[in-house]
């Protein structure tokens, strides 16, 4: 969604550690398509089951890891209807805060980690590794650095979504996502330095800055990396028909 203006992609991750797959064709569950993937995948070969159990049970396990503080850099809340400048906060009256928790039955995973030291940080390390996020890069969006800027964030609001997650680390400044909840009504998420999310695949979102207008963030993707946004109406694509019934499900399992 952001434009690229500081590209820096890592080496390929090296394989988890005691994952040890055979050479047979394996299928598992697409890491961006399905929300909420079972630990233990079953295989024809035997000798594979530990190994897709360590990998899944990693995942889901840093799904819930460092949560500290994560309301001081990531906060939620209904939106107005106002038409105003996009970069306002849009509160509605009185105001209505959307919980963590809540984002997380949404299908939206977030954390909070060291910004200022992301390039030496073991826990946004050990994030990637658990989620295979081979692919990093560092842009700022910003009037002086983007150019055609007030176009460009008018692009970014556009409503669409991504057939794979979206992955946005902030390491300066700040930024809001706005998202759909199971009822078609806009959330906000204010996300702030240090503060990490991702979105899944087939939500649909739009991103714009703050009236400080600026942010540097962090991309992340499994392997290389697809940008292409869909703009709403794609109901049709498989990605969003698998967000809409893991979503469901889970409210169901919720009640």
């Amino acid at each position: 969604m952001l434009s690229l203006m500081d590209r820096r992609e890592t080496e390929e991750l090296a394989p988890l550690d005691k994952i040890k797959l055979s050479s047979q064709k394996i299928t598992t569950p697409s890491n961006s398509h399905h929300l909420f993937p079972p630990l233990l995948v079953i295989l024809p070969d035997s000798r594979c089951h530990e190994a897709v159990l360590i990998f899944w049970g990693k995942k889901r396990i840093m799904e819930t890891a460092f949560q500290e503080g994560k309301e001081e850099v990531i906060s939620a809340w209904y939106m107005d209807d106002s038409k105003e400048d996009q970069r306002l906060s849009h509160h509605r009256n009185p105001e209505q805060f959307v919980s963590l928790d809540k984002l997380s039955e949404l299908g939206i995973l977030s954390w909070r980690l060291d910004a200022d030291n992301y390039e030496t940080d073991e826990n946004l390390k050990k994030i990637r590794e658990a989620r295979g996020y081979s692919y990093v890069d560092i842009c700022d969006v910003c009037p002086e650095k983007l150019p055609n800027y007030e176009a460009k964030i008018k692009n970014f609001f556009e409503e669409h979504l991504h057939t794979d997650e979206e992955i946005r680390y902030c390491l300066e400044g700040s930024g809001y996502f706005d998202v759909r909840d199971k009822n078609d009504e806009w959330i906000r998420i204010a996300v702030r330095k240090g503060g990490m999310i991702v979105l899944p695949a087939g939500m649909y979102h739009r991103f714009t800055l703050d009236t400080d207008n600026y942010i540097k963030a962090m991309r992340l993707f499994v392997g290389d990396p697809i940008w292409t946004p869909f703009n709403r109406p794609h109901d049709h694509l498989p990605a969003r028909k698998e967000y809409l019934e893991a979503v469901l499900k889970k409210g169901v399992e919720a009640n």
